[in-house]
C-alpha cells in the first residue's frame, strides 16, 4: 500500500469511501471536479491509500493562516478508511500524510472535528496525541440559502 495524492480518476472509489462515512455523493463527475479543485489549490491536499489500485482510505487537509497571530494551522476535512481495512494502520498513515503536508507549509496546529457518535474515531485521534476540546470549544454552523439562478 502507498499513500499518494488523489487523482480525478479516483472519483468512483472516493465516492464509495465517502458513502461509507455517511456522505453519499452526487456523482463521479462532481467528485472528479472536486478532487481536481483540491489538487490545484496549494493550500489543500487529498491523499488516498492505494493498494494496487484498490483505494483503502482517503484524507483531505486544508491549510489556513491564523489571523490573530503569526503562523498557520491545518484542518483535516475528511478522513475515511474502508470498512474492510480498518484497524490495519491505514488511518494512521493517512493522518501522517496530512500532518506532513501541514508541517511542510509551516503549520503549528492541526484541527479535526468528529461527530459525537464516532467514539472509535475519537479514540483514534486521542491515541495520536490530539487533545479533545469538548467542553472548551463549541462549533456553530450556518447554512446559506442556495442563491444560484437555478435554486
Amino acid at each position: 500500500m502507498r499513500i499518494r495524492l488523489a487523482h480525478a480518476n479516483d472519483a468512483a472509489a472516493v465516492n464509495e469511501l465517502l458513502h461509507q462515512l455517511g456522505y453519499p455523493q452526487d456523482g463521479v463527475a462532481t467528485t472528479a471536479t472536486r478532487i481536481q479543485i483540491w489538487g490545484d489549490d496549494p493550500s489543500s491536499a487529498a491523499y488516498v491509500a492505494d493498494a494496487d489500485g484498490d483505494l483503502l482510505g482517503l484524507v483531505a487537509v486544508h491549510v489556513c493562516p491564523f489571523f490573530e497571530r503569526t503562523g498557520s494551522w491545518a484542518r483535516i476535512v475528511a478522513l475515511v478508511v474502508s470498512d474492510q481495512a480498518r484497524r490495519q494502520g491505514v488511518g494512521g498513515q493517512l493522518v501522517a500524510a496530512a500532518e506532513s503536508f501541514a508541517t511542510s507549509r509551516g503549520c503549528v496546529r492541526m484541527e479535526v472535528t468528529s461527530a459525537d457518535r464516532r467514539d472509535d474515531a475519537h479514540s483514534f485521534y486521542k491515541r495520536r496525541g490530539y487533545v479533545d476540546q469538548t467542553g472548551r470549544s463549541s462549533r456553530f454552523l450556518l447554512d446559506f440559502k442556495d442563491t444560484s439562478p437555478s435554486g
